[in-house]
């Protein structure tokens, strides 16, 4: 044996290394080589020895390969056939099925030659199976694999496999003990799962599933699916994974037929267990197989998931640490099959702990540097966020918010900067194909989770534990709230998605990206419900209806996407309605306006799917007469509200830069003229368009009408007509400058409708900040309801009338607004024209204001004041001395009978009421003087008021500022300069007293000697009384002088009797202390104060 097996071991180096010497000493002599081929046969069976068995088996298959002559094989063949026939035991056989596998695995086509020309042999084959010795079990499988992995092998074994050889595998794989002979059935069964018609017969072999779960089952049958599932159960993971690849081999074939068995069989519950290995391959086949039983139904409903997701989750940990890219989205894709088939009844996540460990292993892998782990990662995350996972309370809000900003900003680290885009040609850019495709797919992906999460905020609204998530202490406050998540989402989409998604889209515009973003900002209106309207204006403003509108032109014509067509008009639908309802919310008279609108957008935008151009176009056709089609109405009126509400939101402004869009929405000129077609068509037609379409066609035409030609008499005289037939003209008011503008530009309709237009507009004055500031109609100024009269005014006086005629029929309140707008006017315009056509008025209003309102009511009348005011300012634009008219007279009675009927608290009426008297007592000629200080004097209740007014200034106390002056020392000016004014007019023409004033004058001179902290206008005041007294020698029939000759004090010299008498009613220490107090004054850096000192002192020595 030690010779033979020597002389075979140099035989064998022979044919290693100098094959072609050792085939050409043979091959030239057949005889030789079969005698050859016939004597190492017959060593098989005569040697027990394994290794020198081993080494005839090599050196023979090498000689026939090196041959390459069929006809040795077949002499093989033969012999083998001869000695499996004359074998008195099985046993025996061994050498002969080792000998068969080794020249099946080094002869390719020895499988057909086998199976046509010697199928003899595999008779032999199926009785070595069912032999009770598994050293020949594991030769025969392996043989039999060989033979199935060919194709004509697979087709004439066929008929072998269904009647005789299928239940015989499936019994040996189930009671195999050696590996050898496990791993050699797997592979023969790994080679019949390849054929699907094998595949049945195995499965339908098994036992039903009825039999299956049958207490009764016997061991001696052996179902694929338990048979598999037993290889599961050993902790040998090669066995493990060449399991768990049958079972998918079978799946592949049909899902939903095959997968029942396995499901029955519990083998989702120990694949579970595979996963946590660490074994690459292992867990690669799991997946796989986990993967295609996702596919069935009753795999989540037999809970299999719930069992097995911490299992997933764990795997998903590992293999995350593990340098296998495929592995990592092999993982992912089953993780996010079972979010999205899990049944809505059976939740997934049954506690907290696991749904925060389901978003780290989705934050981590996220955040994964290789992208096309990244984008699987981001599906998952869509799949994860469901109402049903995340129901059990308390839902982690925090958490989710950090996951939805890592998949934002990821997706915003993606997109190239705009400065780094080089042509396609550019060297850089060369190796970069599928780059542009994968990071669109990032981004579809996150926006359907963006869109999952905006959902689930929607979903959870109606949830009250999830809204109130109340685990949270008692008196603390959470973060982890629904309002602060909703807030959230609202957040990050101005500020990262929408910029994002934007910027994408002036490089290629996705149809699939732009149907969820449209589909995302729809959802949001519904998120945060208190800040739909603020969310839908941004929008407006920042062009979303103009990229709508050039998206269905551009891709949902002709009954193109209907998907995308949907999406973009449901979108319209909403915003426009949004915008409808925060601008209409002034209105009492819209109940039904809106379901009206709803109606027509639902059913006219997804038929507008036009280009700009054509909807111009479409604006000015008229329909047929007699036609019962409303579409194109539909259209006309969707098209007008679409422009409308983007014109009033600031879309004509150059808001948003994209390809999509060309600088303004639409020309002006040329909307002007389609909007006053669409008028005139409709007027021809003898149709009125709903009050809603009417308002929006005119605050178009207002917005455009400085770019357009004016509107001519025919066009005019239609808008005349159509607003004459509205109920009220508020219907289709808009409180917006551009549409006040409008109304009094054109004379034909401010002589119609311009008193009714201003009623409105200062009747919606109050809330014109609030409403501007949400609305941004575009220009700061407008922010102040005045600002935007004052050009108007100035261009038309006219309409100084009509502003007049609502102070006197218009509500109180409206009153007010128009008499500050004449105020500001009139602050910033002197001329005096407009002057005199307002003094004539005033006295009108103010007639009515006296007769309406009685003493106690006329200190809360709060038009009064302002009313007051104007007629002042009035007074103040008439520049030069003038004679006073008998308006002026009437004007000084009216106001000299309106103080008599005030206290001196009420500064705001006596303020302006005073500076009038004093300057009308001032700016005119000194006969019209004589006349007004006559008025004046005879008005007893005047004098008595002025009288109190003097008696204040002792009483009130001091300002803590010196220099600030109060509206009480304001009004002590106004009466102290009045009566100095009264002094000397009535000195002047000596005009007839009916009643006297009384004055301390020791309060007087102590007011200029001390000061007492008073303010230097009420101290000037003082000075300009006490000039004019001693101008008079304190001789005035107007005036009496109290207070004189008071003892002075102890310490102070005694002044002679007779200085006293000179200067009567002064005293001398008086004038000593009021010069040095004068003096004093001078050193204050105030022009008007040393003015009036100056004046004092010269009076003073004209007196001595």
């Amino acid at each position: 044996l030690v010779r033979k097996k020597h002389v075979l071991s140099r035989l064998q180096d022979a044919l290693a290394w100098q094959a072609v010497s050792v085939v050409q000493l043979l091959a030239p002599d057949e005889r030789v080589c079969m005698h050859l081929i016939g004597t190492l046969f017959g060593l098989l069976h005569s040697v027990e020895d394994s290794s020198a068995l081993n080494l005839f088996v090599e050196v023979l298959v090498r000689l026939v390969v090196e041959l390459k002559s069929e006809q040795y094989l077949c002499c093989i063949l033969n012999e083998s056939q001869k000695e499996l026939c004359k074998a008195t035991t099985m046993r025996s056989s061994l050498p002969t099925f080792a000998l068969l596998g080794k020249l099946a695995d080094a002869i390719p086509g020895f499988a057909e030659i086998l199976v046509v020309k010697h199928n003899n042999l595999v008779d032999h084959l199926l009785m070595g199976l069912m032999y009770p010795n598994e050293a020949i079990k594991a030769a025969v499988c392996y043989l039999y694999g060989k033979l199935y992995s060919s194709p004509v092998g697979t087709e004439r074994l066929s008929g072998h496999f269904e009647e005789r050889l299928c239940g015989v595998v499936l019994n040996t794989l189930g009671c195999a003990q050696t590996k050898e002979l496990q791993i050699n059935c797997l592979g023969l069964l790994k080679e019949l799962l390849k054929s699907d018609h094998f595949v049945s017969i195995l499965m339908n072999n098994s036992k039903t599933e009825e039999d299956t779960e049958s207490p009764h089952f016997s061991e001696g049958e052996n179902p694929l699916p338990l048979v598999l599932k037993k290889l599961l159960l050993t902790r040998d993971e090669m066995l493990q994974a060449a399991s768990s690849h049958c079972m998918a081999a079978v799946l592949v074939h049909s899902p939903s037929r095959y997968a029942p068995a396995f499901i029955h069989a519990d083998v989702p519950e120990f694949l579970f267990e595979c996963l946590l290995c660490k074994s690459e391959i292992l867990i690669w086949s799991v997946y796989c197989c986990l993967l295609l039983l996702t596919e069935e139904r009753l795999f989540f409903s037999k809970c299999h998931t719930v069992y097995g997701i911490e299992s997933l989750l764990r795997s998903l940990q590992g293999v995350l640490l593990l340098n296998n890219v495929e592995l990592h989205k092999q993982g992912l894709l089953l993780f996010t099959e079972i979010l999205k088939r899990q049944p809505v009844e059976i939740k997934l996540f049954t506690n907290r702990g696991v749904c925060i460990e389901a978003i780290d292993v989705l934050m981590e892998t996220v955040n994964c540097p290789v992208l096309e782990v990244a984008v699987e990662a981001v599906k998952a995350v869509a799949a994860f966020l469901r109402k049903d996972h995340l129901s059990s309370p308390p839902v982690p809000y925090e958490e989710l918010q950090k996951l939805l900003e890592a998949v934002l900003k990821r997706c915003a680290d993606l997109s190239p900067p705009q400065s780094s885009k080089r042509p396609a040609s550019h060297p850089a850019n060369r190796n970069l194909g599928r780059v542009p495709q994968r990071q669109g797919q990032f981004l579809l992906n996150t926006l359907e989770s963006f869109r999952n999460a905006c959902r689930l905020a929607v979903e959870f609204q109606g949830d009250f534990m999830a809204k109130e998530n109340a685990f949270t202490a008692p008196n603390s406050e959470s973060k982890d709230t629904l309002s602060n998540f909703s807030e959230f989402l609202l957040r990050i989409c101005d500020s990262l998605c929408i910029p994002m998604v934007m910027s994408c889209l002036e490089r290629a515009v996705s149809l699939s990206v732009t149907e969820v973003f449209i589909s995302t900002l729809n959802t949001l209106f519904t998120v945060v419900p208190n800040m739909r309207n603020k969310f839908s204006k941004k929008l407006a403003s920042s062009s979303f209806i103009r990229l709508t509108l050039e998206l269905k032109a551009r891709f949902c014509s002709v009954q193109s996407n209907p998907v995308l067509n949907h999406t973009c008009s449901s979108f319209l639908c909403s915003l426009c309605l949004n915008l409808y309802s925060a601008t209409e919310k002034r209105r009492t008279s819209q109940e039904g306006k809106e379901q009206e609108m709803s109606e027509l957008l639902q059913k006219g935008l997804p038929q507008l799917n036009y280009t700009i151009a054509e909807s111009l176009l479409l604006l000015s056709e008229t329909p047929e007469p007699f036609s019962l089609d409303q579409s194109l109405c539909s259209h006309q009126h969707c098209f007008i509200l679409l422009l409308y509400f983007s014109y009033t939101f600031g879309d004509s402004c150059y808001s948003f830069h994209s390809n999509l869009l060309q600088c303004r929405f639409v020309p002006d000129a040329e909307l002007f003229v389609a909007v006053r077609n669409f008028l005139l068509s409709a007027q021809d037609h003898g149709d009125c368009p709903p009050p809603h379409i009417l308002r929006a066609a005119l605050y178009l035409l207002a917005d455009c009408q400085d770019k357009g030609k004016a509107l001519e008499l025919r066009s005019l005289s239609t808008i005349r007509r159509i607003l004459d037939n509205l109920p009220d003209l508020s219907l289709v008011y808009v409180h917006c400058p551009l549409l006040l503008k409008f109304f009094l530009h054109y004379p034909e309709l401010m002589g119609r409708f311009g008193h009714q237009i201003l009623q409105l507009w200062f009747s919606w004055e109050d809330c014109k900040q609030t409403e501007a500031e949400e609305a941004d109609f575009g220009a700061s100024d407008q922010l102040s309801s005045a600002n935007p009269l004052l050009p108007i005014l100035k261009s038309n006086s006219s309409i100084l009338l009509i502003l007049l005629d609502l102070v006197c029929s218009s509500s109180v309140e409206v009153a007010w607004k128009v008499l500050m707008a004449l105020r500001t006017f009139l602050e910033r315009n002197e001329d005096v024209l407009v002057c005199d056509l307002l003094r004539s008025r005033f006295l009108q209003i103010l007639q009515q204001l006296l007769v309406e309102s009685s003493s106690a009511t006329l200190q809360a009348n709060r038009n009064l004041p302002v009313l007051l005011s104007l007629l002042f300012l009035v007074q103040l634009r008439s520049k030069g001395i003038r004679e006073l008219d008998s308006t002026d007279f009437k004007l000084l009675h009216q106001v000299s009978n309106l103080c008599g009927k005030c206290r001196p608290r009420d500064t705001d009426l006596l303020q302006p009421s005073l500076n009038f008297l004093y300057w009308s007592l001032h700016q005119t000629t000194p006969c019209s003087q004589q006349r007004a200080v006559a008025v004046l004097l005879s008005n007893v209740s005047l004098l008595e008021l002025l009288q109190k007014v003097l008696e204040c200034t002792w009483l009130w106390s001091p300002p803590s500022r010196p220099a600030y002056l109060s509206s009480e020392d304001a009004l002590l000016c106004s009466g102290w300069l009045l009566v100095a004014s009264l002094l000397l007019y009535q000195h002047r023409y000596n005009t007839e007293v009916h009643q006297t004033l009384s004055v301390d004058l020791t309060e007087v001179l102590n007011a200029v000697i001390f000061r007492n902290k008073k303010p230097i206008l009420l101290l000037v005041s003082i000075m300009q009384f006490l000039r004019a007294v001693l101008r008079q020698n304190f001789s005035s029939s107007l005036l009496v002088i109290v207070g004189q000759n008071r003892a002075p004090s102890a310490t102070q010299p005694q002044p002679s009797s007779l200085q006293d008498t000179a200067l009567h009613p002064l005293a001398m220490q008086q004038i000593f202390s009021l010069v040095v107090s004068l003096q004093n004054l001078l050193v204050h850096k105030d022009l008007l104060l040393s003015q009036a000192v100056v004046a004092c002192l010269e009076t003073l020595v004209e007196y001595l």
